[in-house]
């Protein structure tokens, strides 16, 4: 399979089951196109498109025409899909192991914000704080199903998750007092909205947390707009200043801002952008995903706005980058030489498999957007999986397994998209967010030409 597009004045085609990007000419392109067809006809086809220009020639085009076909038989293009009858088999050699959880430390949170899918921190249910015990009991039940694995990865999560601070610097000293002799690594990451920053969590975050994820919608009046505490107050005032002090003390490193974007600003990338001017370099914007008829969503002309403002936002990824000032999108971060791994590509994530959530009371989830659905339920960390036709359904999920997916040039970079999305967009987790596609495979287009254009310019 192939995809042809033009973005920003390169000519670019993806292989999709090699993972062969190539940069072209004009007439390489069409070439490219029209592979299949006779080669007295992509020559007549080609001159007539290109006949006024000197360069290109008939033993221009029949050169062309067998470099195409090389490419092919190099297994560079059009290489044929072998990985549908491995898919199943390359999933369940890890499906019993273990090697992320995501601590729901905190069931509340000091903000109030509209879109919130975990209806401020309640998770549909009741506010809790996840006891020492609890967590204590979630990182043995870690340690105890993962098998080989030495790199353990645990989020601490909520609501607001410095709610709950102590029992996280409770759960870290445990960590670290067990994890050599368990022969383990633990891996800490803290999302926090910021209303709690102080000195002691700077320095214990920069001590001990392997990333930090900083919430921020961008310019105040859209942050504002959506993120603001019990008494109807915007946050951004308040957070900015205390983000900017624990980033400079990471040295500016290794950490996330993490905004959302909605239909008050599908102009996204002037939020990007106003944080990249407060000094952040490491950024994500994420599309609301909302119930269908929240004033939040976005509409369909939207969406059309959004894809402009993600070419808008990798042309000027570009000169910054020229400027020696560049900045991180995160959905632009792709590695065309090195990976990920085939298994990874069709896998996915590995919710409900590799990675669980874990509520307040020790209640096993596929993951943090599963947590209140009842049904997803996969067990507890005292019990372990106890529902394991779920766990099986999770397994059998993957790229294959979604009838939608079969003819999308992008399945081996998206590998089926996020399941609970899917579930939450058509009920089921072998579905597809439709919305999340087109956004994703614009995203993807933009990150491949940033990569193309920066080996151009080497």
């Amino acid at each position: 399979m192939v995809h042809q597009y033009k973005l920003n004045g390169y000519n670019i085609v993806i292989d999709t089951c090699s993972g062969s990007v190539h940069s072209v000419d004009d007439v390489a392109y069409d070439i490219i196109g029209m592979y299949g067809k006779p080669g007295a006809e992509v020559v007549r086809e080609i001159l007539e498109k290109y006949g006024d220009r000197e360069d290109v020639t008939e033993e221009d085009i029949k050169l062309c025409i067998e470099d195409v076909e090389e490419l092919v038989a190099e297994g560079k293009l059009y290489t044929p899909d072998t990985f549908e009858e491995k898919a199943g088999v390359l999933k369940e050699r890890s499906a019993g192991v273990i090697k992320a959880l995501c601590l729901h430390i905190a069931h509340t949170c000091n903000l109030n914000c509209s879109y919130c899918f975990a209806s401020q921190g309640r998770y549909h249910g009741e506010r809790a704080l996840m006891s020492f015990e609890t967590g204590r009991r979630a990182l043995d039940f870690l340690i105890e199903n993962s098998g080989t694995r030495r790199n353990l990865e645990v989020d601490f999560f909520g609501g607001e998750p410095l709610m709950n601070f102590d029992v996280v610097k409770q759960l870290v000293e445990y960590a670290r007092s067990v994890e050599k002799q368990a022969g383990k690594n633990f891996r800490f990451t803290l999302t926090t909205n910021g209303m709690l920053i102080d000195d002691d969590v700077i320095d214990f975050a920069n001590r001990e947390m392997s990333n930090v994820v900083l919430s921020l919608d961008g310019r105040k009046e859209i942050h504002d707009r959506t993120r603001v505490d019990y008494a109807g107050h915007g946050s951004y005032d308040r957070i900015v200043p205390l983000f900017k002090k624990l980033v400079e003390a990471r040295g500016g490193k290794n950490y996330y801002m993490r905004g959302t974007f909605t239909h008050a600003n599908p102009d996204f990338t002037n939020d990007v952008f106003h944080m990249a001017d407060l000094g952040f370099t490491e950024l994500s914007m994420e599309p609301v995903v909302c119930a269908p008829g929240d004033p939040a969503g976005l509409t369909p002309e939207d969406i059309e706005i959004v894809k402009e403002q993600y070419e808008i936002l990798a042309k000027d990824m570009l000169r910054r980058e020229r400027e020696g000032k560049p900045i991180t999108f995160y959905h632009y971060m792709i590695d065309l030489k090195g990976g990920p791994c085939i298994y990874k590509r069709i896998s996915g994530c590995g919710a409900g498999t590799e990675y669980m959530a874990v509520t307040p009371w020790g209640d096993l989830y596929p993951c943090h957007q599963f947590v209140g659905e009842e049904s997803y339920k996969l067990g507890n960390i005292w019990d372990g999986i106890t529902n394991e036709a779920l766990r099986c359904d999770f397994k059998d999920c993957n790229v294959y397994a979604r009838k939608e997916c079969k003819d999308c040039w992008a399945k081996l970079y998206c590998s089926g998209g996020c399941f609970a999305n899917a579930f939450h967009a058509s009920g089921s987790i072998k579905g597809i967010y439709e919305q999340g596609c087109e956004l994703f495979r614009k995203r993807m287009e933009c990150a491949i030409m940033l990569q193309v254009a920066k080996q151009t310019e080497e």
